[in-house]
């Protein structure tokens, strides 16, 4: 894959920064110019729910490192979500609709960032971290088999 821009952060795993990145990877976004404010929208509530999810669940103490990671290639935007944290020893389980290992949480966070991304990996390894993948295109013009690189 041939990139035509990106963009690469490091910020704590903390609650002000949900905002910050989802605002971010907005801005960057908008060089796609056949995105429309709906899938804008649609990348901003991805991009808060992957990087909620490290600020509630990767870490012990609150400030470990999130990666952003944004990458544009043609009308075609990827987006990564990393931690370096406890990982998830069962994603299968993770991404069940309503699965929470927090009962104060409702455990939705994987099921909305599939419903709203063309593409959706998550790879984790217990102990060393979480990495989500996304891809995301204009009315999901991308085609199916092109693969996921961010």
């Amino acid at each position: 894959m041939v990139t035509e821009n990106y963009m690469t952060i490091e910020f704590p795993a903390i609650p002000e920064n949900v905002e910050f990145a989802r605002t971010v990877v907005a801005c960057f976004a908008s060089q796609i110019s056949s995105f429309t404010l709906e899938e804008i929208d649609d990348i901003k509530l991805v991009v808060s729910e992957a990087v909620s999810n490290t600020v509630l669940h990767s870490y012990d103490t609150p400030g470990g490192i999130i990666r952003l990671t944004a990458a544009r290639n043609g009308d075609t935007l990827y987006v990564t979500v990393e931690d370096f944290g406890k990982g998830i020893t069962e994603i299968e389980k993770a991404k069940e609709p309503a699965f929470t290992t927090d009962p104060d949480r409702m455990g939705m966070g994987f099921t909305i960032m599939e419903a709203l991304s063309d593409e959706l990996h998550v790879t984790s390894v217990p102990g060393k971290g979480v990495k989500v993948e996304i891809r995301k295109s204009p009315h999901g013009t991308a085609k199916a088999s092109e693969e996921l690189q961010c």
